[in-house]
């Protein structure tokens, strides 16, 4: 698996506690790779505005196709056909959906490099049900030679861009706003691996796996958790597919109690990825919760408004966990 470390190049870096946009750590990153390798190239779908300082550095290099990310899509395999190595940036629920055939058909069919950059991953946008991307990964995992990471962290988006170059495979990396996203790691111990976790704290009562944006959640629930005398461990599973099995196993012999709590619906993402693995490797865990969307399409509202609708927030992943344990 392709391997990168958080704290290189150290300028792109967010130290742990502050806040960044995962969107403007994209850009820069994507500069860096085309500094470094004339092969890379940025293809999009009207997102100009976050794709600025590429534009600037390597105009030959960029497109922008106008409000058609079929096309960005198709694009971007011929480049990949041709040697180039193209990322394709845009909002999650029009990557995932309206070019899904492309996706397919152009780019997983021939098992091309192609990187995804996705932003707005699940109920985040604010713009309703038809800007909201909460059946991307399901979409996503499903199709052959397609990889899927999810994460919250913007350290790791360009980390997992880096980590991409010498990955083989298409690669969908999912992201929430992609503004004002809390570092959550420090950069200079933690390294990212497509195909595994992140034990992001120790617990021995339950286990809360999660990614993207959820992981932060995750981490605040369990220390109120904490406070009542439950001892919570936090995953960040952020390789969906690929799926960290090893961790996840040891999680259940470890602690027993299963939590999966993603922005996404409750089922064809993270959580039926877990159960999968689970059951193949005919491992029962003494109980299993998954929180997330229900079946239905969501309204507007801000992402925190949407989670807690739904009880996936913090106080609902404190509720399942108390609930869970008895």
């Amino acid at each position: 698996m392709s391997t990168a470390v958080m704290n290189s190049p150290a300028k792109n870096v967010v130290k742990l506690g502050d806040k960044a946009a995962g969107r403007g750590v994209m850009d820069q990153v994507l500069v860096d790779l085309g500094t470094e390798n004339e092969d890379v190239w940025t293809v999009c779908a009207d997102m100009s505005t976050y794709l600025g300082s590429f534009r600037k550095a390597f105009p030959d290099r960029y497109i922008d196709v106008g409000i058609a990310e079929q096309t960005s899509v198709g694009i971007a395999a011929g480049l990949a056909l041709e040697g180039a190595i193209p990322f394709v940036a845009g909002m999650a629920p029009f990557i995932s959906m309206r070019s899904l055939e492309q996706v397919r058909s152009d780019v997983c069919y021939q098992d091309l490099p192609v990187k995804f950059v996705a932003w707005y991953g699940g109920l985040t946008t604010g713009g309703g049900s038809t800007h909201n991307a909460m059946e991307d990964i399901a979409l996503m995992k499903q199709l052959v030679n397609m990889d899927v990471v999810s994460v919250g962290d913007p350290n790791m988006v360009g980390a997992l861009m880096r980590a991409s170059m010498d990955h083989p495979h298409p690669l969908y990396i999912r992201f929430g706003v992609g503004k004002g996203d809390p570092c959550l790691y420090d950069p200079e111990t933690i390294s990212v691996e497509i195909g595994k976790g992140i034990l992001a704290r120790e617990g021995s009562d339950a286990t809360i796996l999660a990614h993207g944006d959820l992981v932060f959640e995750a981490l605040r629930a369990a220390e109120a958790l904490a406070e009542t005398g439950v001892n919570a461990r936090v995953v960040d599973m952020y390789s969906i597919k690929p799926l960290d099995k090893e961790l996840l196993l040891r999680c259940v012999e470890e602690t027993g109690h299963i939590v999966v709590v993603e922005d996404h619906l409750t089922f064809g993402g993270l959580a039926s990825s877990i159960a999968d693995a689970l059951m193949d490797e005919r491992v029962m865990p003494r109980s299993f919760r998954r929180l997330g969307v229900p079946q239905i399409y969501s309204g507007f509202g801000s992402p925190q408004v949407n989670w807690a609708q739904y009880g996936y927030d913090r106080g609902g992943i404190v509720a399942a966990v108390i609930e869970m344990l008895g």
